[in-house]
């Protein structure tokens, strides 16, 4: 082996453990994936408030709205609120029969208009009425004790409350899923499970996501309505708690089913808009966050994550990378000059610390499988297995992902929202198939 492949294998080495030790109290915070936060049953009903951004969402409302019928909770406890631009959306006819609200917001490019357009529209003694407000999606549907558990939840002494995901396309047929969706649900335990129960544990802000999140009331008075109004309106109220200290806890009793995109165009597409989001955010906020620590003196543990949270996975990836281009080089390089020290510079410098890494994802996806088995239960072993073996190629894709939203960022250009192909179901059948899918958690949870 030359001295050139030996010192390169080293720099790689070193650094590698550098990375694995500044991501140490992450690896240890994946235990908290394992344990349940505490459960507290509500004695008393509180009202709130489902929000479902809806413009031109008439094809694919009728499953939410089948759900929202078969809702344990005391209908005199919740409205259902729909929110749309034009007066002549098809949508307005559909919630008005199904006995929701409407209000039209005919000045919204944007989710963060809408939602804001909604908050602006209620008089303080309606905004009054209500306990906390959930956001979701057109396209999902709802476990039936889902608003009920939200009624629990806040017994708890948060903000901002993240509900547990299920992928609706596991309520449907096979057809319905692929390697895609499958790998995007798993994104879900990750998140949630291995990342957002050890945030708790050290009073960090959640990452949160706009679809099932609820928030109590005193938030919308603080914020004063919608204020966000990037591509990712969740991230950036992240970023604005750690700014106004609003407390966020991962609730996983109140389950709620979202639509997983099937292709890779359609998955990439999302992908890259949400990260162009993030860029947005941090061009937004990173200032005002480093100046309010440095007045304090000290960095607390949500802006220490904020700050540097991802810097072992950077220097593990760019590491990695480095060393795999520069042993591909030096194989070339050895081949055309005859020398045996190829066979060194490709093994050694590119497969090795490729496999290392695809290792290292892959137990990652069995970690987060092992957190949230029930999410995947009706999926076949083959079906968790190719997950699985995929899962890390996914999670790859996430530098060029990275890469590319950063330069949209940069040249303030957005990337283009398009609508998906969505998958419909008979509205009574999605919503008893759901209703089923609780019903076999709540056994297995009293076993």
């Amino acid at each position: 082996m030359s001295i050139l492949v030996r010192n390169i294998l080293l720099v790689y080495g070193v650094l590698s453990l550098l990375a694995v030790l500044l991501y140490l109290p992450k690896i240890v915070g994946f235990r908290y994936g394992f344990k349940k936060p505490p459960y507290k049953r509500a004695q008393n009903k509180r009202k709130i408030s489902v929000i479902i951004p809806a413009r031109d969402e008439s094809e694919i409302i009728g499953d939410l709205f089948a759900s929202l019928k078969k809702q344990t909770y005391d209908p005199a406890f919740y409205d259902v609120n729909v929110i749309v631009k034009e007066p002549d959306d098809p949508t307005v006819e559909l919630a008005k029969n199904f006995g929701a609200k409407v209000f039209v917001v005919d000045k919204q490019n944007c989710k963060g208009d809408a939602l804001d357009g909604y908050f602006k529209a209620l008089t303080q003694e309606e905004l009054r009425s209500y306990e906390a407000f959930v956001i979701v999606d057109a396209d999902a549907v709802l476990a039936p004790d889902y608003i009920a558990e939200l009624n629990n939840a806040l017994e708890h002494d948060y903000d901002i409350f993240l509900t547990r995901k299920f992928a609706k396309n596991y309520l449907g047929e096979k057809k319905d899923r692929s390697v895609f969706s499958n790998c995007s649900t798993l994104t879900w335990p990750m998140i949630d499970d291995l990342g957002n129960l050890y945030r708790m544990q050290k009073d960090i802000p959640l990452n949160l996501c706009g679809q099932g999140m609820m928030l109590k009331r005193r938030v919308i008075e603080e914020i004063g309505g919608w204020p966000y109004r990037t591509l990712t309106e969740d991230y950036e109220l992240k970023l604005d708690s750690l700014l106004r200290g609003f407390k966020s806890m991962f609730y996983p009793y109140a389950i709620i089913y979202t639509e997983e995109a099937l292709g890779h165009k359609e998955n990439y597409t999302r992908r890259v808009r949400w990260l162009t989001g993030y860029s947005q955010c941090d061009k937004k906020y990173k200032s005002e966050i480093k100046r309010q620590a440095k007045e304090r003196g000290k960095l607390t543990n949500g802006e220490r994550e904020y700050f540097f949270g991802i810097t072992p996975l950077l220097i593990f990836a760019v590491t990695t990378i480095v060393t795999m281009l520069a042993g591909a080089a030096l194989a070339v390089y050895y081949v055309l000059h005859r020398d045996l020290n190829w066979f060194y510079a490709s093994w050694l410098l590119v497969f090795m610390p490729f496999w290392v890494m695809y290792t290292l994802l892959f137990i990652f996806g069995v970690l987060a499988l092992s957190s949230d088995p029930d999410t995947f239960r009706v999926l076949s072993g083959g079906e968790k297995l190719c997950m699985l073996l995929f899962n890390p190629f996914y999670l790859l894709e996430y530098i060029p992902l990275f890469l590319s939203s950063r330069i949209y960022a940069r040249k303030n250009r957005l990337p283009a929202w398009k609508q998906t192909e969505r998958i419909r179901y008979t509205d009574e059948n999605v919503a008893e198939r759901a209703a089923e899918s609780r019903q076999e958690e709540q056994k297995k949870a009293d076993l």
